[in-house]
């Protein structure tokens, strides 16, 4: 046979031979488990590998009660150091309209070291802690010092680790936590999603352990309820506007209003009649 086609075939030979073990240094990559195989990140890649499906920043940039109704149904991602991903449907939310609000961290325009990441581009989380223990998070929108305040969640995927995170978080040993129990909170969902102040200024729309993914059923109008916010305290007519918004009939929402329910079923029947 030619000298070419002879070396080719003597090389193929060897390869088929060949006892050298496969290359492992790949063990050391952060590698997907499932379908996809490329490497998320590693020492070798300085560009994080963007989620598809995630919220850009224009779905932020909006006023501060538009979002906090847009953020309904919408799905809260958080991924683990161990690669496991939390998600959990927002089903609760208040908006709090910045300097003229004065149930907000942000009353009088007054911007500090605590509350920084609510005057930051929408899209921003502010996370801050209360009674020294519990933390809550915010995501900024637009207008000086607004932000949206997460309440509750559905919890949709993992929810045995964010029962293990919430135990954790609880200490004294307790009853295990039904699944309605997991989220229906602000400082509740933070614990079951492993949020604390390391999250602080952090970008929804650009962060690799957190985000935001669009839901699966839309929300209309009518499935809104809009109620007074909780736990203002003595604010004047702050304490009363309607701020704090749900997905009415959601289980996980951690306080029904009842009333304000009810006004809206006799709203409805009436149109129909």
């Amino acid at each position: 046979m030619p000298r070419k086609r002879k070396l080719l075939a003597q090389l193929s030979a060897l390869q088929s031979k060949s006892s050298i073990a496969p290359f492992d240094g790949l063990e050391n990559l952060n590698v997907t488990p499932d379908r996809d195989s490329s490497p998320k990140s590693s020492k070798y890649f300085v560009v994080e590998k963007k989620n598809s499906s995630q919220l850009e920043s224009d779905f932020f940039n909006q006023p501060c009660i538009s979002l906090a109704k847009s953020l309904l149904g919408q799905i809260l991602v958080r991924k683990l150091p161990d690669g496991r991903e939390l998600r959990g449907r927002i089903v609760e939310t208040e908006a709090y309209l910045g300097g003229e609000d004065e149930a907000s961290h942000s009353k009088g325009g007054k911007q500090t070291q605590r509350n920084t990441a609510m005057f930051m581009k929408p899209g921003t989380l502010y996370v801050y802690q209360i009674y020294g223990i519990y933390f809550c998070v915010n995501i900024s929108s637009q207008g000086e010092g607004a932000a949206v305040l997460l309440r509750s969640l559905e919890p949709l995927e993992n929810l045995d680790a964010m029962r293990a995170l919430r135990s954790a978080a609880r200490k004294a040993p307790t009853t295990a936590l039904k699944d309605w129990q997991l989220c229906n909170g602000p400082s509740k969902l933070c614990q079951a999603f492993a949020i604390d102040k390391d999250f602080d200024q952090r970008d929804l729309a650009r962060d690799a352990a957190i985000w935001v993914v669009p839901g699966t059923e839309p929300q209309g109008e009518q499935d809104v309820v809009a109620t007074a916010r909780i736990g203002i305290g003595n604010r004047g007519e702050w304490a009363q506007k309607p701020l704090r918004f749900y997905l009415r009939g959601n289980k996980y929402v951690s306080v029904v209003d009842k009333k304000v329910e009810r006004e809206m079923a006799a709203l409805s029947s009436s149109s129909l009649s």
